[in-house]
Order: structure tokens, then C-alpha cells, then sequence
């Protein structure tokens, strides 16, 4: 988890492989610990074709129904069949925007929300953007992207800074060129 925190929480995204990745492990995350699912993560990139959403949105029951044999993953069927879905809409998403990424950050203004929270205890578990966010996907026909899910993928990709202003990593993180 530290090296996870120190290299890659909150650092701006800006490619969409890895925006649908963490959009599709914090699906899979939802009841359980995210060290449970980063410690899946590399199993969870083979069975997904490296998050690569046109491959994913390809795959058919035969494939669901052997991932759901796979034990290097989260064998919860509904999640899985929502990563299929899912990539199903990143591409529609990225047809009509231009990119997956381009569409996430306009949530945002197209900027990371900078926070300043002093305590653990301050940071939301959803935010207003994150509801226009869920709610934006959820329309589209994409599911396990709730509010909640929503905001940990916001933070998880840098598209809030809630690092505490006493991390070292606050004031490091910054966003890199598109």
C-alpha cells in the first residue's frame, strides 16, 4: 500500500487504458479492501487484456463464465459481466468525446480539484462531481459506478489531489502533460 500511496495514488491520469483500469478495479473493489484487489491487479490485467477496452468489450459469456473459474481475481459474477459493460461504454464515451480521458476531466474542469484537508476524518466519500459523474455513466448503461466508486476513481487518478497538506505527496503531485 505504501508503495502504491508514495508512486501512483492520486498522480493526474491522462491515458485512457489506465483510466478504464482503475475505473474497472475500483468496480471490483466495492466490499472488499483495495489491498485485496491490488494484490490481484496483475492477475486482473492478464485476465482483462491489459484493460484494453475494445478488447474487453468483446468478450462474450464463454469468457465471463472462465473468469469467473479464475481464483487470481474477484469470481463475482456480476462485477465481472460490469467490466464487460462497462468497456462498452468507455469506447462509446470515447467515440463521442474524443477520448475517455477528455470526458472524466471535463467533471473537473479539465484541472484536479486540489484539496486541503487536514485530517482523514474531513475527506468526503463522494463529492458533487462525483455524483455528476456516476450519474453521467450510470446513464449510459455503465454500472458498479456509484457516487462512492466514483470519488475513490477521482482520487485514484489525480482527478482530486486529497492527499492531507502534511503528505509529502501533496505538494509533489502534479499534472503531467496530456
Amino acid at each position: 500500500m505504501l508503495e502504491y500511496h508514495d508512486r501512483e495514488w492520486g498522480v493526474p491520469l491522462h491515458d485512457d487504458r489506465l483510466l478504464f483500469e482503475f475505473l474497472i478495479l475500483e468496480g471490483a473493489q466495492a466490499g472488499l479492501s483495495w489491498m485485496t484487489i491490488l494484490r490481484k491487479r496483475d492477475a486482473y490485467r492478464t485476465a482483462f487484456k491489459d484493460f484494453d477496452p475494445a478488447s474487453v468489450a468483446r468478450f462474450r459469456d464463454a469468457t465471463v463464465e472462465r473468469l469467473l473459474t479464475n481464483s487470481a481475481i474477484v469470481r463475482n459474477r456480476a462485477k465481472i459481466e460490469s467490466a464487460v459493460r462497462n468497456a462498452r461504454v468507455v469506447q462509446a464515451i470515447a467515440k463521442e468525446s474524443g477520448t475517455f480521458d477528455r470526458y472524466v476531466w471535463s467533471f473537473v474542469g479539465g484541472q484536479p480539484k486540489r484539496n486541503a484537508w487536514t485530517a482523514m476524518g474531513q475527506i468526503p466519500a463522494q463529492t458533487a462531481e462525483s455524483v455528476a459523474l456516476s450519474k453521467d455513466l450510470i446513464a449510459r448503461g455503465a454500472n458498479f459506478v456509484g457516487p462512492t466508486i466514483c470519488y475513490a476513481f477521482m482520487q485514484a487518478t489525480g482527478l482530486v489531489n486529497d492527499h492531507l497538506v502534511s503528505c509529502f505527496r501533496y505538494r509533489q503531485v502534479r499534472t503531467p502533460p496530456p
